[in-house]
């Protein structure tokens, strides 16, 4: 369980209080709107109306008392920078700002964020790969090279063993598990026998994944 203080109660902010408490997590919510506080008060116990950018509000919310900060303020970038600084000077452990442009990205590094999400930019990013090619149900980025990929299994492997079909030579993929009526197998050996309705759990780079999936 985690401490967690999330500044600023827009989409971003509002889904994220509501995943991380639901994981167990101590969550203290802030925003300078008491509409949007006082519609969630209900739900979060530990909810605060002040405005972050008043380095004495900072300071009286014992910011380093927190295991993560979160800055999820939305249209207001100039408040996200202010917010974000004064984090930093008020000794936050750990501070994860919002951007939505590169630019954002790097002031926001530069005034002390530990790391940035680009919410808008990364669901983007993933409903254009998700929908390039038919055949690929789900996709995590790793790196910018590399990412997880689901997809289902050609027909002609269908009663073949992983070892037999070779994958990592042929097509430069790591089949890492094996998906089957929801359910996932993480140890699959080389004697695994493909059945119809399988879908494969695999790490490679996209331009070696899209040309596997188009020929599922």
């Amino acid at each position: 369980m985690k401490s967690v203080l999330i500044i600023g109660m827009g989409r971003t902010g509002r889904h994220l209080a509501s995943k991380m408490q639901e994981l167990g997590n101590d969550v203290m919510i802030v925003d300078k709107n008491p509409a949007i506080i006082e519609a969630l008060s209900g739900r979060f116990t530990d909810s605060n109306i002040c405005d972050c950018t008043n380095d004495a509000i900072i300071k009286a919310l014992g910011v380093d008392n927190f295991d993560i900060c979160f800055v999820t303020i939305g249209e207001d970038f100039q408040a996200s920078l202010v917010v974000t600084s004064l984090l930093k000077q008020f000794g936050a452990r750990m501070i994860v700002s919002k951007a939505k442009q590169d630019i954002q990205a790097d002031l926001l590094r530069k005034i002390g964020a530990d790391e940035i999400v680009c919410p808008e930019r990364e669901i983007s990013e993933k409903l254009a790969v998700r929908y390039n090619a038919d055949n690929i149900f789900d996709f995590i980025p790793l790196t910018a090279d590399y990412s997880i990929y689901e997809l289902p299994i050609q027909a002609a492997w269908i009663g073949q063993t992983l070892s037999g079909l070779n994958v990592r030579r042929k097509y430069q993929i790591n089949i890492i598990a094996v998906k089957h009526d929801n359910e996932i197998n993480p140890n699959v050996g080389p004697d695994y026998r493909f059945r119809e309705g399988d879908h494969i759990i695999l790490i490679g780079r996209s331009n070696e994944v899209f040309k596997l999936a188009a020929k599922m």
